[in-house]
């Protein structure tokens, strides 16, 4: 099954980063965001990328061309100008790294790749991790035989929350409570090639008309992710993440 990443965004919010490199490519322990992701793919099986590429997508293009190397042991001789792989690189990955345009909105992107798409499919932020048991989630797909579904998740509140009762009392006082009922988009789709045909063109963002109109007409389904989950628009984010690596207490590596 294939996994489609959009890798094309500015990343205007992480502009400390996003200056010089794409943010799929912002590294968490020396490796890009969107190598974690991969990881995790290839955790349960799945090694067939097909990477929406758009601003700086050249910088992606590079890493990819160059990671054979930069993963392997080499021999290098420099006399003879020979250089020799030691020992190659454990992931076997079949990527496909495709131009989306610039400017091009979510699920514009997705509409471009219309010709690279086998079958059902994921499709998935570059800037989002997660531990989401995808063998449960293209089982639960699977069941209820819909277009879409989508893997909704609990964020952790970033603010303290106040509950206020008619006289505007403060009945309840919670700094960032690790509690919240709402659920949100937390990537991660499972799609039929047929939502395809909900997407106009490159102006369509595919969180609006495209996921609100299978919505509309029942065909798209949430499944349920109790456990880690965390997108990276923030500085403090992006710390986070890095702190949590360096402790070894990545809550997303399942590899």
């Amino acid at each position: 099954m294939q996994v489609i990443i959009l890798a094309g965004g500015y990343g205007t919010r992480l502009s400390e980063e996003t200056s010089v490199i794409p943010k799929p490519m912002i590294e968490i322990g020396g490796y890009p965001l969107i190598w974690h992701l991969m990881k995790g793919f290839s955790h349960w099986g799945l090694n067939d990328f097909v990477i929406a590429l758009g601003y700086k997508g050249h910088v992606i293009k590079q890493y990819f061309m160059m990671y054979p190397q930069l993963q392997a042991d080499l021999h290098v001789d420099l006399a003879a100008g020979r250089v020799n792989t030691l020992k190659q690189s454990d992931e076997n990955w079949s990527i496909d790294l495709v131009d989306t345009g610039t400017d091009t909105l979510t699920g514009g992107r997705l509409k471009r790749l219309a010709d690279q798409i086998k079958g059902t499919f994921i499709f998935t932020y570059g800037d989002g991790l997660s531990d989401v048991d995808i063998k449960a989630l293209l089982a639960f797909h699977k069941s209820h035989g819909k277009l879409a579904t989508v893997t909704a998740v609990k964020p952790k509140q970033r603010f303290g929350v106040l509950k206020l009762d008619s006289e505007g009392q403060v009945k309840t006082f919670a700094e960032k409570p690790e509690e919240n009922e709402d659920r949100i988009n937390g990537g991660f789709f499972v799609l039929e090639p047929q939502v395809l045909d909900y997407i106009a063109g490159d102006d369509t963002s595919w969180e609006r008309e495209p996921c609100e109109r299978l919505a509309a007409d029942g065909q798209l389904m949430a499944y349920a992710h109790e456990g880690y989950w965390q997108c990276v628009d923030t500085l403090h984010e992006l710390r986070l993440l890095r702190d949590m690596w360096n402790k070894g207490q990545a809550g997303w590596k399942n590899w």
